[in-house]
């Protein structure tokens, strides 16, 4: 439970309750997200916006076993491996009922927005409506990075690639890895730019095309540039970059405004897409996964146990944690 910025503590709280319409989740694995790390320093829009309090439990990256089901909801999900969406829309509007519930503007975000308690606990109510469940071969490290992957798929999906595009991925943390992941899985050509030697260095381990520092990056035509970073210059920059008549696409979140000149995107005939939540890129990520397309787990630094969750906020990783970018908690540990 984050109790303020830089504050937080575990408490025992009464377990969860299967009201109707929604399940209860013994929780086996959640990943540790920038967006968790702007609640602990405070820097989170959501809190200055009126979205979000402290104190909150964090967590939208999950996946567990069904344990409880409420009533109205099948007694097929009993015993099933699961991970959830993490938009709850309201249902009723016009955004929900055309598929569009992400920026329903009454959701609320498990973890995130709205009081809805998330997934750094042991067990976690969930609605029934946003439940998929994980087959076999998607273990609890994957099922833990289906939700990261949805944001990445919609994003390789809006770059409209096709086999052979060349494209640019700004950002080499755990969105854009797996940006550059899924685009390598539909037969693209991946470049990464970022700024972080040791980031730039792993990512040059998964085999990708190329791995660049900005002031090394070639001049080449890119077919799309997809800008996964938190840094505020960046949109600029992708603009900048990207081939006329093609797509950049805005999935990563700064800290701060950032401006593009719309002349530029104008004159360049460029179309811009924004990426919010993994929602419609859930079921096709799970696919991706379990077909071993995308395999997300050389990306999981370490696993640790739910005790050590705020120290992991702080930016802790224990000795024996690779060089990956994601921290995991396993609060059964």
């Amino acid at each position: 439970m984050v109790t303020a910025p830089h504050e937080g503590a575990i408490r025992d709280v009464p377990d969860p309750v299967a009201s109707e319409g929604t399940v209860i989740v013994d929780v086996h694995r959640t990943g540790i997200c920038g967006t968790d790390v702007e609640f602990w320093t405070g820097d989170m829009a959501y809190l200055h916006q009126g979205h979000a309090t402290y104190p909150m439990r964090l967590g939208h990256e999950w996946c567990g076993v069904v344990s409880a089901v409420g009533a109205g909801v099948d007694a097929g999900w009993l015993g099933r491996r699961v991970t959830g969406d993490t938009m709850i829309g309201c249902g009723h509007c016009d955004r929900c009922r055309s598929g569009r519930h992400n920026v329903c503007e009454d959701r609320v975000e498990i973890g995130i927005r709205g009081g809805a308690a998330g997934a750094l606990a042991e067990r976690l109510a969930v609605p029934a409506t946003a439940l998929f469940a994980l087959p076999d071969s998607v273990d609890d490290a994957a099922g833990a990075m289906v939700e990261p992957g949805g944001n990445a798929l919609r994003s390789v999906r809006a770059a409209a690639l096709a086999v052979r595009d060349r494209v640019l991925v700004l950002g080499n943390g755990t969105l854009g890895l797996l940006v550059a992941a899924f685009a390598r899985a539909d037969g693209a050509e991946v470049h990464l730019m970022g700024r972080s030697r040791a980031t730039l260095d792993f990512a040059a381990t998964l085999g990708f095309a190329g791995v660049w520092e900005r002031e090394a990056l070639p001049q080449l035509a890119w077919d799309a540039v997809i800008d996964a970073s938190n840094a505020a210059e960046l949109p600029a920059v992708a603009l900048d970059l990207v081939e006329p008549g093609r797509r950049v696409v805005y999935v990563g979140l700064a800290g701060q405004p950032s401006l593009i000149d719309t002349r530029t995107m104008a004159l360049k005939d460029v179309t811009a897409v924004g990426i919010l939540a993994a929602s419609q890129g859930l079921t096709g990520t799970i696919e991706h996964y379990a077909a071993g397309y995308v395999d997300p787990r050389p990306l999981i630094a370490a696993t640790v146990g739910l005790g050590r969750a705020g120290d992991v906020l702080a930016g802790w990783r224990p000795a024996t944690a690779s060089a990956g970018p994601k921290m995991h908690i396993d609060p059964r540990l």
